[in-house]
């Protein structure tokens, strides 16, 4: 709705294609057009795992456990951390790393529905 492009970077195959099939099965008042990367239907929102999304600067929503080499070419990155054993920890060092570069960094909390 505000006009921005979105890659959203799975860590693998695998994690990317069941994320678009996600996506695919929200309701028709909620869709947003997306599909994997390097198909027509990513212009907007991309689905993307392991190389550089060429072509997409914009936002980035890491959704794997590590921060992607090529983060600093967006003009925003996200962090998506949940409360689940075993993520909270990468996450903490995701948030490090940008911290100790000097990135600017916001916390958002989003409440439980």
């Amino acid at each position: 709705r505000r006009g921005r492009s979105l890659y959203l970077h799975a860590t693998d195959e695998s994690a990317a294609r069941a994320l678009d099939g996600l996506l695919w099965s929200y309701s028709p008042s909620a869709f947003l057009p997306h599909g994997l990367l390097g198909s027509a239907d990513a212009e907007r929102i991309a689905i993307g795992w392991g190389d550089d999304p060429a072509g997409h600067q914009d936002v980035m929503i890491n959704l794997s456990l590590s921060v992607p080499e090529f983060f600093s070419r967006f003009e925003r990155a996200v962090e998506v951390v949940v409360p689940v054993p075993g993520i909270r920890e990468p996450l903490r060092e995701s948030w490090k790393f940008y911290r100790d570069r000097g990135y600017p960094l916001h916390r958002n909390e989003i409440p439980a529905s």
